[in-house]
């Protein structure tokens, strides 16, 4: 079992550059790109958001590891969710949405046109900042994507169901209940089945956008030390407005500015070493 966030971070009072020792100097990847390509799961060229013509991300040039969590953070509007929302084109939903440059997945443009974008979606699932259970059953809400992709074996939808619970830590709590609506679950226990939901249908990339923003304290606890376990199954991506956060959870981070990626590296690196003053100045609290 993965070591604990509470381990790999015990003192995250103050974010600044105090949550991490400071390392010397070593051959970190520059901004906006990776030493080895090979392990890029998610690449970004020159790419680029608008809203009826205003643009919202510009130019973002990144690529973001496979099987490791990257946590995208900086002030309200800077493009942090709708870069996240661009990776399995839930933009496509919003009317007057435009796009420019390459964003790939596996090395394959997400907005070609031989894509299909469900399968995509199932390939990119995404847990959202509210959790929004269906008004179903526990078990139905688990196993809706897998009966939207055709599958009736009862036998393999409760294999499934049981194996996205176990994973999403929730099974013990559920697992005399599945019949029960799942409207009837706590916050928490909402998330967490959300993300039950998005891991039964086997994704490679799990989008969270600000997944902890409506819980308390405890719960929140419990996403991240779940977010923990998912790391080096499931290439992970997380907006988040909250610095401890990112530092605790993330492997990489990502600081975005009025639509600009103004930084990307080791997460160590980028709350302790800062290449860009923005960067310095947003972590330490001089703005946002």
């Amino acid at each position: 079992m993965n070591q604990s966030v509470a381990d790999r971070n015990t003192d995250l009072g103050n974010v600044g550059f105090a949550v991490f020792e400071a390392e010397p100097e070593s051959s970190e990847p520059q901004r906006g790109h990776l030493q080895d390509p090979s392990v890029v799961h998610i690449r970004a060229e020159e790419f680029s958001v608008c809203y009826n013509r205003t643009p919202a991300v510009k130019t973002v040039c990144v690529g973001i590891p496979a099987t490791e969590v990257t946590s995208i953070i900086g002030p309200s509007g800077c493009g942090k969710s709708t870069f996240l929302r661009a990776i399995n084109r839930m933009n496509d939903l919003i009317p007057g949405c435009t796009h420019s440059g390459l964003l790939a997945l596996d090395g394959q443009d997400v907005h070609a046109p031989q894509v299909d974008v469900v399968n995509l979606r199932r390939r990119v699932g995404m847990v959202f900042q509210k959790p929004n259970p269906f008004p179903k059953s526990i078990f139905d809400n688990v196993a809706y994507g897998l009966r939207i992709l055709g599958e009736r074996s009862k036998r393999r939808l409760a294999e499934v169901v049981e194996r996205s619970l176990v994973r999403a830590a929730l099974w013990d709590e559920v697992k005399d209940r599945l019949g029960n609506n799942a409207l009837g679950l706590s916050g928490g226990q909402q998330q967490r089945l959300c993300i039950a939901r998005a891991l039964a249908v086997d994704p490679e990339v799990l989008l969270m956008d600000e997944p902890c923003s409506a819980l308390d304290p405890r719960s929140t606890a419990r996403i991240e030390d779940l977010i923990d376990e998912l790391r080096g199954e499931y290439t992970i991506v997380i907006v988040t407005h909250n610095m401890q956060q990112a530092a605790r959870v993330s492997d990489w981070t990502a600081f975005f500015y009025e639509g600009d990626l103004v930084e990307f590296g080791l997460t160590k690196q980028v709350f302790t070493k800062p290449r860009e003053k923005q960067t310095e100045d947003y972590i330490t609290g001089r703005f946002g």
